[in-house]
């Protein structure tokens, strides 16, 4: 390992030919993204007296499309994000007051009306309704002070004849923490029109999915039904909520389908939509759903890290749309892996995923220095729950990699995770700087990526290189890191290696248990693969979900529902691309 005063000589010396190079990077637009959304989270803290262990965080985001515009809003940001393309994100500081609880903004709901854009906080008091002409200036004007009725995750829904709609629900108590709704009256200061109804709570007897805990195994405490939301499709209301905890990798939305905006409703068979129990990053819960500017439906949704607080989250972009038969689906295949954003109509039931394989998984690695138990390989993992630290953030700290052989590179993400960051709140003027070199030989290397001058919060930074390279080494260097120490959470390679693609899973077989909402699934490993993805659906030919396994040749699965029929198939997964569907399998 080398020693600080080695890696500053390196360093001045290799700089000196280095910026002679032009890097790889380019002005361009580019068409692909990579969850998690790389937004400028808030940071949140652990502890009292400092100095503090801090973690990024947000959850519960409401997604809306107003005036060809969209802005995102989510949990505890002191404001909201706006973009022209879901690509690039643009935040804008508007703190309003807290609730009760002190949150700024805590599972907020927004609403486009016509000219106006509505927004209001969770509550179980009374607070404000907001509403902006032009939310790029920011909401400060109120429609109702206070909104008459309070409700936590609320959620906001104007139908196609001008009524307007207001649900809520979160908790875990099935004597009280229904979803609910009731019409409100814009006309009268939004009061009550008409009774509150109770709509749904959850039934976790019924639904495996529902069960508490990592992997639905938590069979004592009572899960959580939470996040409303209401889309509107082809004259029929779907009503989505959350279950069963935010901290847990099942954390993910289902739906309930009436012919009116108050039900009855009814639990449709398929669920959850949107669900992402395994991969570098799990979870797709508490989300909103809308349409983009050609008319692709997109679902929005919370993403768990939950290491130094339950409630440390990120967000997710998910494709998502109806099929034939009015069943809502939320496409979570690949879905931390990059996928592209199509500028006009799109089959968002036909996967966005590039087809570029990650190439870091488990690879060699040479670092500047760690700190403790965060060593070189938790970059690599692929699980954004661990991480490597250095020592310190000084400028020069570093992280090689060999990808073990000469490959296509395509594109890059670095996720920074917080090691004694020591920060709290909304950091407004805040960056992180490093550069990513190349190299073939591990001798002579040039700059593939170059942020030496980047000037914004960038906690989850991905990358679309400008034109493929080829090379085997790469090396993420630190110029400034905001606080703490230089750490990553993984530093991921996509692209793709040159070989055959990985032969279709032989034996899969789906056995399930004499307890229905349980199954177990088996397959023969394929020895170049890294990993699985397996689809399923209540269809043979609509497998909508989708759960990617590591380094497995079995999967013990807990989110079936009671009396329904699913079917399954299995994919390779290798650096050199994807393998054919097995053979469907029937599980009754």
């Amino acid at each position: 390992m080398m020693q600080k005063s080695e890696i500053f000589v390196f360093w001045l010396t290799l700089c000196s030919q280095l910026f002679t190079c032009s890097s790889l990077l380019t002005a361009q637009k580019f068409n692909t993204y990579c969850n998690p959304v790389n937004l400028d989270y808030a940071y949140e803290r652990i502890g009292s007296g400092g100095p503090y262990e801090a973690y990024r965080s947000s959850a519960d985001p409401t997604l809306v499309n107003f005036k060809g515009v969209y802005y995102l809003f989510s949990t505890n940001q002191y404001g909201y994000w706006w973009s022209n393309d879901l690509i690039s994100w643009n935040y804008i500081y508007n703190p309003l007051p807290p609730n009760e609880s002190g949150d700024d903004m805590c599972a907020p709901a927004a609403w486009s009306a016509g000219d106006t854009l509505l927004l209001i906080n969770s509550t179980w008091n009374n607070v404000p309704l907001y509403y902006s002409t032009d939310p790029k200036k920011g909401f400060s004007k109120k429609l109702a002070d206070p909104f008459p009725q309070a409700g936590w995750d609320p959620a906001l829904f104007k139908d196609d004849d001008g009524k307007m709609y207001f649900y809520w629900g979160s908790g875990n108590d099935p004597k009280f923490n229904y979803i609910k709704g009731v019409e409100v009256d814009p006309h009268n200061g939004f009061k009550n029109k008409g009774p509150v109804k109770e709509l749904f709570f959850i039934y976790p007897d019924d639904h495996g999915w529902e069960r508490f805990g990592e992997n639905n195994t938590d069979t004592i405490t009572n899960p959580y039904v939470e996040g409303a939301w209401m889309t509107k499709h082809n004259g029929k209301y779907y009503l989505q909520y959350a279950a069963p905890g935010t901290e847990w990798n099942v954390y993910a939305d289902g739906f309930y389908v009436s012919e009116r905006p108050l039900g009855p409703f009814k639990y449709q068979t398929g669920n959850p939509f949107s669900y992402k129990p395994g991969g570098f990053i799990r979870g797709a819960g508490h989300g909103s759903t809308m349409q983009d500017n050609y008319g692709n439906y997109w679902h929005v949704a919370t993403m768990q890290i939950s290491v130094k607080n339950k409630f440390e989250r990120r967000i997710g972009l998910f494709p998502a749309g109806f099929n034939d038969e009015g069943q809502l689906y939320c496409n979570t295949a690949f879905g931390d892996y990059p996928q592209r954003l199509v500028p006009g109509p799109a089959d968002h039931l036909k996967e966005l995923f590039t087809g570029w394989m990650l190439l870091s998984y488990k690879k060699a690695a040479i670092v500047s220095s760690s700190d403790s138990a965060h060593t070189a390989d938790l970059a690599f993992d692929e699980d954004i729950q661990t991480y490597w630290a250095a020592k310190s953030g000084d400028n020069g700290e570093f992280l090689q990699v060999d990808l073990g052989g000469i490959k296509t590179v395509n594109a890059l993400q670095v996720n920074f995770a917080d090691h004694h960051a020591n920060l709290f709140g909304k950091q407004l003027n805040i960056f992180q700087r490093y550069q990513i070199l190349e190299s073939s030989d591990g001798i002579n290397w040039r700059i593939l990526a170059d942020k030496s001058q980047n000037a914004k919060d960038v906690p989850n930074d991905y990358t679309e290189l400008s034109q493929s390279v080829k090379t085997r080494y790469l090396k993420l260097v630190n110029i400034h890191v905001p606080g703490g120490s230089f750490a990553i959470g993984d530093f991921r390679v996509f692209g793709i290696s040159n070989g055959p693609k990985p032969e279709t899973v032989r034996n899969f077989n789906a056995l399930r248990g004499s307890d229905k909402r349980d199954i177990i699934l088996k397959w023969d490993a394929i020895k170049s693969a890294y990993a699985y993805n397996i689809y399923f659906g209540i269809e043979a030919g609509k497998l909508y979900n989708c759960m990617m396994v590591m380094d497995q040749d079995h999967l013990s699965y807990r989110g079936l529902d009671r009396g329904v029929t699913y079917y399954f198939s299995i994919q390779a997964i290798s650096e050199t691309g994807v393998s054919e569907l097995s053979a469907v399998k029937k599980a009754d």
